[in-house]
Formats: C-alpha cells, sequence, structure tokens
C-alpha cells in the first residue's frame, strides 16, 4: 500500500470551496493500490496503468472504403466516360499478386489493400492505383468497367495509420477503460493491459437508532438508507465495496471494528456520526489510531466533510466521513468522496463534464456558496430544460429519483431567472 503523507488532509479550518477542496485533493492525494495485469476481454472498467503505444499503423495499409474498382487517376476520361479492362480481384485479406499497371482496373471490396505500383529503377515500389471508383456508379460490361466522369483523385480511399500511427500513444495512464478503449488497445494488437486494482471500500454506519431495511422499527429508529446509496455508488465505480453494517454507539465496538478494517482496506466510508456529540465516537476512534480533519464547505445541500488516516501496519488507509441527510450525502460524494475514491485508485480525471442547458424556474440563493439542485431534463422545441425536481431539503431522498441530475450554481450566483444559461451535471456523468 502507498503511503499517505501526514498532512494530507490537514486543510480544516476557514470555510472553503469545492474547487478549493478538490484542488487540495488533487495536490496531495495519489495511487495507493498496486496494478495488475489483466486479459483484454477482462479489462473493461478498470484503470489504466500504462500507456499504451502502438506499435504499427491502423490501418496497416492503404485500403478501400467501399466496393468497386481500383484505378489510376491519370487514366480516366475529366469529361466522358473511360472504359478499362478488369484483370485483377482484391478482397479483405486477399492482396493483389502483382503490381496494378497504368491502364487497368483492378475489381476490390471494402477493406481490401489497395494494390501497389510497379517498382521503379531503383527497386522502389512505385505508387499503385490512388482512386477507388464505386460499384454504383460505374457498369461493367465484357470484362470491362465503364467510367462515368466526375470523381475526384484520391476518393474512396483510406490510407495506411490514417487511424493510428505507429509510434502513436493511444491510451493513457488512468483512464477508465470502456468499451471504445477496449477496442482500440486491440486494434495495435495488445492482449493485455497493466491496470490498477480496484480500491477496497469498508463502508459502515453507526448509531443505535439505526437498523438494517427489513428490521422492525421501534420508536426513534430509522432505517439504514446512507450506506445502501453509498454501496451502490461505489459498485458503479468499480470499486471492491465491503459491507461492515451498523456499529452501536460504543467507542471500543467503533475503535476495533475501524483498526481491523483498516488494516485490509484502502479506504473505509461512513456518513454522520462524525462530530463532536456525546454520543459521536467516530472522531475518538480515529484520533486513537491517527487523525481526523474537517473541511467546512461552502457547499447546499452538505455540511463538513470529515477526511483522516488510521495507521496501520502496512501504512495509513484514509476515512471519509460525509453528513448524515440522504440529499447531502449524494452532493457530498459526488464532490468530495468521488474524487478522492478516484485519485487513490490511480484516475487523475475527476472533472466531471457539465452541460449548458436552459433553466426552466426561477431560483434564489446566498452569495458565497455552491449549490446543487436536483432537477430532470425535458424538451421545449427540441432543446433541453433543467426542472427543478422534487422538494428541497438536504433530508429529502425521494426528490433525487426522478432526476436527471442536479443544477450546479456557483458561488457568486444569486438569483436565477427563467430561461437563463446555467451548468447541468447529470448523474451519468459521475455514477460510472
Amino acid at each position: 500500500m502507498a503511503q499517505l503523507s501526514d498532512d494530507c488532509f490537514a486543510f480544516g479550518g476557514d470555510l472553503m470551496s469545492v474547487a478549493a477542496a478538490q484542488d487540495a485533493l488533487r495536490q496531495r492525494i495519489s495511487a495507493v493500490v498496486d496494478t495488475q495485469t489483466v486479459a483484454l476481454g477482462a479489462a473493461g472498467g478498470k484503470i489504466l496503468a500504462e500507456d499504451v503505444t502502438a506499435p504499427l499503423n491502423v490501418p496497416a495499409h492503404d485500403n478501400s472504403a467501399v466496393d468497386g474498382y481500383a484505378v489510376y487517376f491519370d487514366d480516366l476520361d475529366p469529361t466522358g466516360e473511360t472504359s478499362l479492362p478488369v484483370t485483377g480481384r482484391v478482397a479483405a485479406g486477399h492482396p493483389l499478386d502483382r503490381p496494378a499497371k497504368p491502364g487497368e482496373a483492378i475489381r476490390i471490396f471494402t477493406g481490401a489493400p489497395v494494390p501497389v505500383g510497379e517498382s521503379g529503377p531503383g527497386g522502389d515500389i512505385g505508387p499503385g492505383p490512388d482512386t477507388i471508383m464505386m460499384q454504383e456508379d460505374c457498369r461493367e460490361e465484357s470484362g470491362r468497367v465503364i467510367i462515368q466522369p466526375g470523381i475526384e483523385r484520391g476518393a474512396n480511399r483510406r490510407f495506411a495509420g490514417e487511424d493510428v500511427r505507429a509510434g502513436d500513444v493511444v491510451l493513457s495512464a488512468g483512464c477508465r477503460l470502456q468499451p471504445q478503449t477496449i477496442g482500440l488497445a486491440a486494434s495495435v494488437g495488445r492482449e493485455t493491459l497493466r491496470v490498477y486494482k480496484p480500491l477496497r471500500v469498508a463502508v459502515f454506519s453507526t448509531g443505535d437508532e439505526v437498523r438494517e431495511p427489513g428490521a422492525a422499527l421501534p420508536p426513534g429508529a430509522i432505517y439504514d438508507s446512507n450506506r445502501f446509496t453509498l454501496m451502490a455508488a461505489l459498485t458503479h465505480m468499480g470499486c471492491q465495496a465491503t459491507d461492515l453494517g451498523i456499529l452501536p454507539d460504543r467507542l471500543d465496538t467503533i475503535q476495533a471494528a475501524i483498526g481491523e478494517a483498516a488494516a485490509t482496506h484502502d479506504l473505509l466510508l461512513t456518513s454522520g456520526g462524525v462530530s463532536m456529540g456525546d454520543e459521536d465516537h467516530v472522531k475518538t476512534a480515529v484520533d486513537a489510531q491517527g487523525s481526523l480533519d474537517f473541511w467546512r464547505l461552502a457547499i447546499k445541500p452538505g455540511r463538513p466533510v470529515a477526511l483522516g488516516r488510521i495507521e496501520t501496519p502496512n501504512g495509513a488507509t484514509p476515512i471519509a466521513g460525509l453528513p448524515g441527510n440522504p440529499v447531502a450525502v449524494m452532493v457530498t460524494f459526488l464532490m468530495i468522496a468521488r474524487p478522492l475514491i478516484l485519485l487513490l485508485s490511480g484516475c487523475p480525471y475527476i472533472d466531471p463534464i457539465r452541460y449548458r442547458v436552459r433553466s426552466g424556474f426561477e431560483y434564489a440563493k446566498k452569495q458565497g456558496r455552491r449549490e446543487f439542485v436536483r432537477a430532470r431534463i425535458v424538451t421545449d422545441d427540441g432543446e433541453p430544460v433543467a426542472q427543478k425536481h422534487g422538494r428541497g431539503g438536504a433530508g429529502v431522498l425521494s426528490s433525487l429519483v426522478g432526476a436527471d441530475g442536479f443544477v450546479d450554481l456557483p458561488e457568486d450566483t444569486t438569483h436565477l431567472d427563467t430561461g437563463g444559461m446555467i451548468d447541468f451535471l447529470p448523474f451519468t456523468e459521475v455514477l460510472n
């Protein structure tokens, strides 16, 4: 396990912006997981731990983009029909067994290598047919092809290296491997890839009032929803999540469970119960084995986020404590825990894409605080519009269901007018 510096989370104190918090994580946190080599077919969803350099051109040779006839452009009559003898046939995987000569046409199919020309006096291979005529635009009669005028030189010809040039870095370390990136790795001949191992994250809840879903619910008790929200989010991110269940409000139990989990995981994650109250034992349990800092964020919904480290025989394991309200959990997970998880996992790309859309609602907010408003996207005259969704409040979990994401309102905004342009953060950009 990689070491975390003693002061990696010592960034508490004054109220700070989300951007400043993310910058601090970016500067102080690096991957803590080991790497492994996996077969290409097993690499999907994992984070690449090496640059992938192309050892060859893709495509490896000039080839035809269509079914048709390969010809020399200089053989074509620019003002009338051209008739050329069809003297060869080229299919994908079956190149012509001789050089092509001017004055002839070669039947060619999509993906087939364009024939080379005759060798020059110095032995260099000459350029072959440079233009491909689509079969729909000509006709074949008695072994000859009749070509209409008007085609441009080089039409329908794909060049070697047009997609990838030998020596290009086609994939950079840190990217999450998606179907298209797996395909690109295959196109340059890779059988295996070196990737980061999945981040091992232990998730737990605390509180004598918290109950497992399905259990009896006595007066004053609540069902534990945050733990399941976090477990699902971690699974979406490709983490290996361990459910530690609900820890009672007993310091010795919490301290023992945290210490044991820290020795076998790369990150501990919880929500609620990390404050200075008499029954909030998590801070004391962490401080006894490491350190815990509170980051006061200028964010709504959201409250202070606790970030710390627990010393183990193998190094230090980070711990993140999120607020207890369900919507605040989601917002702080996406803005703080998600970047932390990506960086620990070896992925430096923590900035999700936001989309500019029109606002379908008015909204007032305090200056100096970044707010995330639950919204869904509707279409108005073919244009995407964000409509405020559900009731407000950091505890209204149902408002997240049916929403497509958050309208992201910056600190300097105090009023949003209907029809104004806003940044929209879809859940699909941050829960993958």
